[in-house]
Formats: structure tokens, sequence, C-alpha cells
């Protein structure tokens, strides 16, 4: 049973995916700060104890090494690694306080960079790897206050292409996944004509689910995804279409 590492996993696209692993067959450490009551839920549904928590606050960089140390040890070489924690802080750059711009960097770039380096250097020595990283349409789109977010994003779709040519000769994978407007829990608090108005946007005039991306991962993660590299795969319902 394959290890697989989703950050920001108690809640949303995170908890989405991890569930959707869980459920087939991969042995899923779901990362955030605080469990929530959505994956103690997931955590209990599923039958093979397939999914775990564990608590770890991202931001606290210099503990990175340790913490990746410890769950090697815990539970074994990870296989994949699914970079998804992150904040989406709305603003325009102007007005922005400077502890936003960098909370943004710190969480979306630098920790999500930091972590790979210490668990894509075991795969490097176990031989094989996948690494996933959730970028968003905003980052090649643009969208008005969020010109910081946008940064992030495109970030890791460059890092994504880079890294996939580092380690690709060790049989490492590396791919990038942007969402669009995803039908979440904040999306469904708006009024049904902000929805249509959001989905009318898109080719296929619907929003995406949290459980479409979860799938592309699952098939990055799979026999499916041995010989795709270096992509960034849009789940977006047509929205840049």
């Amino acid at each position: 049973m394959h290890n697989v590492l989703v950050t920001g996993g108690s809640r949303g696209i995170g908890l989405a995916i991890s569930r959707r692993l869980a459920a087939g067959g991969y042995n899923v450490i779901a990362v955030a700060r605080r469990e929530g009551c959505a994956l103690r839920q997931a955590i209990g549904e599923i039958k093979n104890g397939g999914l775990h928590f564990r608590a770890f606050d991202l931001n606290l960089i210099d503990a990175i090494p340790s913490f990746v140390k410890g769950l090697r040890d815990e539970f074994g070489a990870i296989y994949g690694l699914v970079n998804n924690a992150g904040i989406g802080t709305e603003g325009l750059l102007a007005t922005m306080h400077n502890t936003e711009i960098e909370a943004l960097l710190r969480l979306n770039v630098l920790s999500p960079v930091i972590l790979t380096k210490y668990v894509v250097r075991q795969m490097m020595a176990d031989g094989c790897g996948r690494i996933i990283n959730i970028s968003s349409i905003v980052a090649t789109t643009g969208y008005n206050g969020l010109s910081v977010y946008g940064a992030t994003k495109a970030a890791a779709t460059g890092f994504t292409r880079s890294l996939a040519r580092e380690v690709g000769k060790l049989g490492i994978t590396v791919n990038a996944i942007a969402p669009g407007f995803i039908d979440t829990e904040l999306t469904q608090s708006l009024p049904e004509e902000a929805r249509q108005r959001i989905a009318g946007r898109s080719a296929l005039r619907r929003l995406p689910q949290t459980d479409d991306v979860a799938r592309m991962v699952e098939y990055l993660l799979g026999d499916g995804g041995r010989n795709i590299t270096g992509s960034v795969l849009t789940v977006d319902a047509g929205n840049t279409a």
C-alpha cells in the first residue's frame, strides 16, 4: 500500500483528495493544523484504516525536516506528495499589509518547496515517487485583488516544471493541477444568482466539484500518470477555454 502525504487535508479540496485516495487503497496521511469534524468523520468511514491525521503547522519551516523524518519512521517510504495547503487572502497590492504578503508567500511558496525538498530526497533514494502541486487558474488568467495569491500559484507551476526536469531521470513525476472556481462550502453560501453567474462563465455552465480535483490526483498517482510529468492540468469546467 503506497503512502501519500496530503497537506491541507482537513477540509475542501484536501479533504476530498484524502478521502478518495484512502477509499482507493492508498495509505493517506492528511496534514493540517487541526483535524476538524469532517476529517474525523472521514477517518471513521474508511474501513481499511488507510486515512490518518497528523497535526503540523507548515508555517514552522525549520521543523519540516524532523516532521518528514518522523513520518518516514512511522509509516515508511512516502510514494506521493500532494502540496495542497495554502491560503487565498484577497487584497489590492497597494493596500495589502506586508505581513499578509509575507504570510501568503510563506505558506503558498516557501513551505511546499521546503517540504518537497525533504520528501523528494527520500523518493530519489527509493527510485520512485509522485509529486502533485495544487496551483490555480489565477496563475495564468489573473484576477482583480489576487495579485499576490496569483504570484504564489504561478510559482507553483514554475516549480513543477523545473523540478520535473531535475528528478525525472530517477523515476519521479512532478505535476500541477490548476482548479478553477470550485463548488465548496464557500460558493454554496452564495445566493443562487451569484452561483449561476460564476457557472455561466464556464464552457460547461457549471462549477467543478472538489472530487473532480481528487479524481485527477488519483489518476496522476496511478499507472495512468506514469508518463505525465512537468504538466499543469486544468480542472475548471471550461472557465479558461
